[in-house]
């Protein structure tokens, strides 16, 4: 889902309206979406494949596996196996995360014709929390979704035509089958994920924004993808280590969707000296990202959840 940052510092909160332009352009054509999302707004990412859960502006990384296989949360601990926390930094917790991925296999990359689905649980700053159930096909061709998810008559599944690998150059969207394709040229080394990210240049640089901004906003949106090679993205870590300010939360905390997770936080570039920050949700086993969290002057406003996520065969088919 492109999630963006561009916005007055002073807009509340709780605006749907802070959602990407260009995510809000599909969005509303794509849906009639009468929910709203809570977050503080990211830059507007060229690579992006999350217009599944459009409405959303973080959209949240767990195991992605083909052929109708699901990626399961249920279960995790309560404690992260092997990690004192305590005793950790961030640079630290992000390389053993990224040792930890690296062993995983290499993903099935999907099929052009196969959809991902993703159910997700959100969370308001007015308490409005609900989920979210969407499925896009692979290769950005169609967004299916049903008009009223989570009701007893949800009514019929809605499909709506995006072709977004033939949107061009003006729109800043990208599909799960682009976004995993450019993660399967990083390195996993950090210092080289960067060079590739500063040589494609994804995203325009933002000139009031550092040049560890303009790069934090670069991984951020990478760490979004649907579907991503283990190497790409123990490289996505391994260069989140080399970015300042990064704090460890030094006990595991529950998600929306009720699991337990690993927290990393990130000063939100070019409001680093106003208490905002990304806090990034691990799962402590797998290390993939399974969450994503708005932290204003040290408390949550915001944030989104998997509960599941997979590669089915068919829009409206559920693992």
């Amino acid at each position: 889902m492109t999630q963006v940052r561009e916005l007055r510092a002073d807009a509340p909160v709780a605006d749907p309206a802070r959602l990407a332009p260009g995510r809000a352009r599909l969005v509303e054509t794509a849906l009639t979406a009468k929910r709203s999302r809570v977050t503080r707004g990211r830059r507007s990412p060229l690579l992006i494949a999350a217009v599944c859960v459009a409405v959303t502006a973080v959209v949240i990384t767990a195991t992605l596996l083909a052929d109708g296989h699901r990626a399961g949360r249920e279960g995790t601990p309560a404690t992260a196996p092997g990690l004192d926390l305590k005793g950790m930094n961030a640079r630290e917790l992000l390389e053993f995360a990224a040792r930890t991925v690296e062993k995983q296999p290499p993903l099935a990359e999907p099929r052009a014709d196969q959809w991902i689905y993703a159910k997700e649980t959100q969370e308001g700053n007015d308490d409005a929390d609900f989920e979210l159930e969407k499925w896009l096909r692979y290769d950005g061709a169609e967004l299916a979704s049903y008009p009223r998810p989570g009701a007893d008559d949800p009514g019929e599944l809605e499909r709506t035509e995006l072709n977004l690998e033939q949107l061009g150059d003006e729109y800043d969207d990208r599909s799960p089958r682009e976004m995993y394709r450019f993660l399967a040229t990083l390195p996993a080394d950090g210092e080289g994920t960067l060079k590739a990210l500063r040589e494609e240049n994804a995203l325009v640089d933002d000139k009031s924004l550092t040049r560890q901004g303009n790069d934090y906003s670069e991984i951020s949106v990478l760490l979004d993808a649907y579907v991503q090679p283990p190497k790409g993205l123990a490289g996505l870590y391994r260069a989140l280590a080399t970015m300042k300010g990064a704090k460890l939360v030094d006990h595991l905390v529950q998600d929306e969707a009720g699991q337990y997770a690993v927290a990393v936080r990130f000063p939100e570039p070019g409001r680093e000296g106003e208490k905002h920050a990304d806090e990034w949700l691990l799962d402590p086993v797998t290390f993939e990202v399974v969450g994503e969290r708005a932290i204003e002057d040290g408390e949550v406003v915001g944030g989104n959840a998997y509960v599941v996520k997979a590669v089915v065969n068919e829009a409206g088919r559920r693992p």
